[in-house]
Formats: C-alpha cells, structure tokens, sequence
C-alpha cells in the first residue's frame, strides 16, 4: 500500500499555535510583574500580615535577704586545776602461783686438755749404711748431663724406702729416672719419729750426677 505523506500545512499551523500560546503566556507573566499584580495576588492568597511589639513584663522588687545571724564568741578557755591524789599502796602481796621445781644442776663439762706437743724428727741417712750413688747413664755422660734432682722420699717405719718422686728435676730426665730408680732399690735410711717412736713419714734428699775425668 502507498505511503501518503501528511499534509505540511496541518503541521505547520499547530506548530505556530504552541509558539504563539508560549510567547503570549510570557508576555503575560511580565505584565503582571510590572504592574503591581503580583503583590496583590499573594495578599489576596496569604492575606495581610499583622506585626506587634511586645512589651518587657514589669519586674518585680523581691525583698533584700535577711541578715546573716550574729554569732555569740566563746569565753575563753580557763583549764581545770591539777588535783593529785596520793592512793597508800598496800604491802607487797601477790596473788600469782608460784611453781617450785626441784631441778639438779648439771654437772660441768670436763675441762679440755691442752694439746700435747708432738716432737718429731725428719728421716734421714744412716752412717752405717751410707747411700748409694746412682749408676751414671752411659747416654748422659756421653752428652755431658749434669746436675742435681731433689727427691720427696716416703721412708716407712722400718727405714725402707716405699715410693720416691721428683720434686725439682735436674733437667735432664734421665737423671732424674736413674735418681729414683736408684732411692727405690738400694737405699736404707733412719726413720722419721714421733716422740721418739719411728713412724712412716717424707722426707727430702738431693742427688747430684757431676761428670769426672
């Protein structure tokens, strides 16, 4: 089917009335702006608008406060007067219980004996057995070792001798093995006592190994 265009003269008058009815309404809308109708218009609305003053209420005179009370001062102080009173003490009576017990004294302990003091004497060599000298080692007289060993002998009651060690070496370890190894096997010294009874005890004795030609 056809397509009828629409009639442009229909359109253009309605589009010409809107324009025409906004321009009308604006102009309207100015008129009354100018001529004063608008404040009519919200008086006739709202109405008129009524101002009043209101005036402060009176104030009233409230009466003054009383007088603060007058206070009385105190008399002075006067302290009262010292009265001693003297009580008569009565005779010296004792109402407690007194308990006896018949306890023994102990006896005091013994006195303490002082100490005794023990008198002892060092071992040391026997004239009828003097002491041996020790073997020279072959290896020291060949390297020219020399010296003396001070040995700690431990001289038992029988005048045996029970051990032997080096207190200040020669040097020369050597020496000093061949020094105690000597004191262990041959040696026979007079015992160390105790009040005149022989008692094991140490004692010290020095070697000495010097070279000869």
């Amino acid at each position: 089917m056809p397509y009828a265009p629409a009639n442009d003269s229909t359109f253009l008058t309605r589009r010409g009335l809107v324009f025409i009815a906004i321009v009308g309404l604006h102009l309207g809308m100015y008129y009354v702006l100018n001529s004063g109708l608008s404040k009519h218009l919200v008086d006739v609305v709202l109405g008129p608008i009524e101002t009043r003053m209101i005036d402060e209420a009176p104030k009233t005179d409230e009466p003054p406060p009383p007088p603060p009370p007058k206070i009385e001062t105190p008399p002075p102080f006067v302290p009262p007067p010292e009265v001693s009173i003297d009580i008569p003490v009565e005779a010296n009576t004792s109402t407690a219980i007194q308990t006896v017990t018949n306890v023994r004294p102990t006896a005091p302990p013994p006195p303490v004996a002082a100490p005794v003091a023990v008198a002892r004497t060092a071992p040391k060599s026997d004239t009828r057995r003097p002491l041996s000298q020790p073997e020279y080692p072959p290896s020291s007289r060949r390297a020219g070792e020399a010296g003396t060993v001070i040995l700690e002998v431990y001289v038992l009651e029988t005048g045996r001798v029970g051990e032997a060690r080096v207190k200040q070496s020669s040097g020369f370890p050597r020496l000093d093995e061949a020094a105690v190894r000597e004191v262990k096997r041959s040696w026979r010294l007079v015992p160390g006592t105790e009040n005149g009874k022989p008692v094991p005890m140490w004692g010290q004795f020095a070697v000495t190994f010097k070279l000869t030609d």
